[in-house]
């Protein structure tokens, strides 16, 4: 289901709600520099397949990430642009100023009114209210550390932790009364020659969640939130820059990440020296990839190439025979002759392209609420939501 914003509107930052809720939400962030920026609350009625929408004003600037709290549905983060002189960006073009130096990327912690927290399933043909505005909670303070890249929350917190990426320092921040207040709990910095930025972050749900990971250049990263210190670098992970990377939900040591170079790898962090796979798909930039919450055979890619891609990488999933197993049960597996084996794994392979973009995907997320569906946000502002096809979904679940 296909749903188009205002063509003046464009868009690149999306994000499903993450609060535990039966609610199929989707939050859309857009980039304009002629008038106000908003984020559109996009709500999906499965059952009558119907898409309701509410818009947020967002009057700082153009937004270029977004993230929703995991413990309070009403509360998110956005990483906006603004001038250096306070002004959105728009304005400071429209006083015939350049943009390149003075504007700054920075990071805040917003809540919606209270009446959108929960989804609604409200037909959208009664859409001619008109739109609110976000309640700014803190700001995550960069004015001493650059550009905020973007903001990940910790996973299965309380929503007081999050991690921001500025420039090439690593934030850690602590939110308090009631988010209203950030403090800076600790920090680490990129070190080595030229310009290191940050370019995106994950904080992974293993480990008890103390161990985020980062993309800078070609390079990947993990980092322990304890010391702020690092605990594995995959150099050279991609032959051009690394745009993007998540942790498989289910297999603790296992990450996926895609960038320029067309690729879409996954790693055994235990061991960094090769790719545990490579998936060469795309025929452009690879921007997104998302593994399934529950079912992390499923992976999502999304690309330059106009096309989001979904892909079953069984193989190495936590059901590569069809059952769940760890990797002590692979182990076991392998020390037993083959005849002992009761399966082979099953084959990877591309279950769908979806082609309904017209310019570069920007963002892929899959639905918090039902682990069947997911989003889609190409930079024109078009919003597609798809579903698993039927016949994988039963092959999974029987």
């Amino acid at each position: 289901m296909c749903m188009p914003f205002p063509s003046l509107l464009q868009a690149r930052a999306l994000t499903p709600q993450t609060a535990e809720t039966d609610a199929i939400r989707f939050l859309v962030g857009t980039q304009s520099l002629k008038y106000d920026n908003q984020i559109h609350i996009i709500d999906f009625d499965d059952e009558n397949n119907i898409i309701n929408k509410n818009v947020l004003l967002h009057q700082v600037g153009e937004i270029w990430h977004i993230s929703t709290s995991p413990a309070d549905k009403g509360v998110l983060a956005t990483c906006y642009n603004r001038s250096k002189w306070g002004f959105p960006t728009g304005f400071v073009l429209l006083m015939g100023q350049s943009s390149d130096s003075r504007v700054l990327t920075c990071a805040a912690v917003w809540r919606m009114p209270k009446e959108l927290e929960s989804g609604s399933h409200e037909s959208p043909d009664d859409s001619s209210s008109t739109a609110q505005t976000l309640e700014l909670l803190c700001h995550l303070d960069n004015t001493a550390h650059g550009n905020m890249a973007c903001v990940t929350w910790e996973p299965m917190g309380d929503g007081k932790k999050v991690i921001s990426l500025a420039d090439n320092h690593i934030l850690l921040w602590d939110l308090q009364e009631s988010s209203s207040q950030a403090v800076l709990a600790s920090s680490a910095s990129l070190e080595g020659k030229g310009q290191l930025k940050f370019t995106s972050g994950r904080w992974s749900p293993h480990h008890n969640c103390t161990q985020v990971a980062t993309a800078n250049d070609s390079a990947l990263r993990g980092w322990d939130t304890r010391s702020m210190s690092q605990i594995y670098c995959i150099e050279n992970a991609h032959g051009q820059l690394v745009r993007d990377l998540d942790f498989n939900p289910n297999k603790q040591y296992y990450l996926a990440s895609c960038g320029d170079d067309c690729k879409v790898k996954f790693w055994d962090t235990r061991n960094v020296t090769e790719p545990v796979k490579t998936l060469e798909e795309h025929s452009h930039w690879v921007w997104n990839v998302r593994y399934n919450h529950s079912h992390d055979q499923l992976v999502l890619t999304g690309s330059s190439d106009s096309r989001v891609i979904l892909s079953n990488m069984v193989s190495i999933s936590s059901e590569p025979f069809g059952h769940l197993v760890d990797d002590d049960d692979i182990s076991d597996q392998e020390d037993h002759p083959p005849e002992e084996k009761s399966k082979e794994p099953l084959q990877d392979n591309v279950i769908a392209t979806y082609e309904e973009h017209e310019d570069s995907v920007y963002a892929v997320e899959w639905s918090s609420a039902d682990p069947w569906l997911f989003a889609s946000l190409s930079y024109d502002g078009r919003l597609v939501i798809n579903r698993v096809p039927r016949a994988l979904k039963y092959h999974i679940l029987l």
